[in-house]
């Protein structure tokens, strides 16, 4: 399962004064802590304000950069701010977060893709607003797979997010994603998953139980890749034990090699 990492997120308090302070050294521990934990990539969003969201950017990726070589998901709504941070990566390197089938964000953010060579996360959405459906999900996908398809872009670099929803506010909704992920393993002609995993326990207390056992049962239903916290208790184990019991770590080598470093 590939594992990015959400900590780099400007939603996040320490994150925030970081990027305002231009704290390089507290950015890098937190980029350092998560590629150490078992991090695949790092996800980084800057989005302070519209103003600064592009030079912070810029500064962030080469101050992660200085500290690991840990692969940079680029976490940005303006493809100008996209843009910005894919110009300081090695070409085919990066995972563009995200393109949509909302009008005129997949004509702005689709040639990124092809430019730099990026995987890239698709929201199953469109100008109708967050999918309730496996439906809703699959109307925006066959908008997002005919461009992707037209421009060359192989289904196996895209990743799709079928939007989780809080499982306090929208009950439904697990089972929703759950189903989607199983249609894409099955239809998705290569395409795999992601998801924001914390969305689901958002507003309830011990979120961690939450998080572990969903990220198990996606795992079961065919889940290729999570956005989330490695430096959650717990966590990263149940993604290398779930990895394990579906098949995806031929001779549980990677569950072998983290016991052995101490991080299970």
């Amino acid at each position: 399962m590939l594992i990015i990492a959400e900590r780099i997120n400007a939603t996040r308090k320490p994150i925030a004064r970081a990027l305002a302070d231009r704290d390089a050294a507290f950015l890098q521990d937190v980029a350092k802590k998560q590629a150490d934990a078992g991090a695949h990539v790092l996800d980084v969003n800057t989005a302070l304000a519209p103003d600064t969201e592009k030079g912070l950017m810029v500064w962030a990726v080469e101050a992660i950069r200085e500290a690991v070589d840990t692969p940079l998901a680029i976490d940005s709504a303006s493809p100008d701010v996209a843009r910005a941070g894919l110009e300081r990566l090695p070409k085919g390197s990066a995972i563009l977060n995200s393109i949509s089938a909302e009008t005129g964000r997949l004509d702005a953010m689709l040639p990124l893709v092809e430019e730099f060579e990026t995987r890239v996360v698709a929201l199953a959405m469109d100008d109708r607003g967050m999918p309730a459906s496996c439906d809703d999900r699959w109307r925006a996908l066959e908008t997002i797979f005919a461009r992707t398809d037209a421009a060359g872009i192989a289904r196996d670099r895209i990743l799709v997010d079928p939007l989780v929803r809080p499982v306090a506010t929208n009950p439904e909704q697990a089972p929703q994603c759950l189903q989607m992920i199983r249609e894409i393993a099955e239809k998705g002609q290569g395409a795999g998953t992601t998801m924001g995993l914390s969305n689901i326990s958002f507003g309830l207390p011990e979120r961690r139980h939450l998080n572990r056992t969903f990220l198990a049962m996606a795992a079961g239903a065919g889940l290729a890749s999570a956005i989330l916290d490695p430096l959650e208790p717990g966590l990263m184990a149940t993604a290398l034990a779930a990895a394990c019991l579906t098949g995806r770590d031929d001779y549980c080598m990677a569950y072998i090699t983290a016991q052995r470093a101490g991080r299970l």
